[in-house]
């Protein structure tokens, strides 16, 4: 017969191991899930963003008719030049004009359409706060001045959702920070404040 003795001290110097991968493999599943999860939560806030009204209230009513935009001045029907519109970036308390030019004057934020997007967001990632939520407009090149049925310009519009971390078993509980989240779409009907 087989001296079989040293089969159980070998095990039990396995076993450590043994578990520390599976740990491994439950908690890289778990980080995979909740990278899915921040990815998937941009994405949707970015449709939800690009179809319902724009959180820059101005954005509905703002014509480009007359506007000077490098050395062309833009009139009814021209197509509304990339350069015409910076950055504004919105949070869920306000918008700021980030680069210029931006709309003239005072920029207001539609806090009822900021709601539809991040409850829609929360719906995702319930672990997503207001404040991790920024929206970004930035000039495309699409649009045209002083459009009878809608806005005059159609921005890329960015949703990122930021500062989120993953508590890892494998590090004891330790927290370690996920990436920033962004998804890109252009805006398409920019009305309404419900999203079906």
């Amino acid at each position: 017969m087989a001296d079989e003795s040293g089969a159980a001290a070998e095990f039990a110097l396995m076993l450590p191991i043994i578990m520390l991968f599976l740990v491994g493999i439950v908690d890289a599943g778990r980080f995979a899930y909740e990278f899915n999860r921040g990815e998937k939560a941009s994405q949707i806030g970015a449709r939800v963003a690009v179809v319902t009204s724009p959180l820059v209230k101005e954005l509905e009513t703002y014509t480009f008719v007359g506007k000077t935009v490098g050395t062309q001045t833009v009139t009814q029907g021209d197509r509304i030049p990339i350069g015409a519109l910076g950055t504004i970036k919105c949070t869920a308390t306000a918008c700021t004009c980030e680069t210029t030019p931006c709309l003239d004057g005072t920029l207001t934020i539609n806090t009822v359409a900021f709601g539809v997007l991040a409850a829609r967001v929360k719906q995702i990632w319930p672990a997503v706060a207001d404040a991790d939520i920024t929206v970004e407009y930035t000039g495309s090149g699409l649009g045209y001045a002083g459009n009878p049925s809608g806005m005059d310009v159609a921005p890329f519009v960015t949703v990122r959702l930021a500062g989120k971390k993953f508590k890892s078993i494998l590090l004891f509980g330790s927290e370690v920070n996920l990436p920033d989240f962004g998804y890109t779409l252009t805006m398409e009907d920019g009305a309404g404040d419900k999203f079906n």
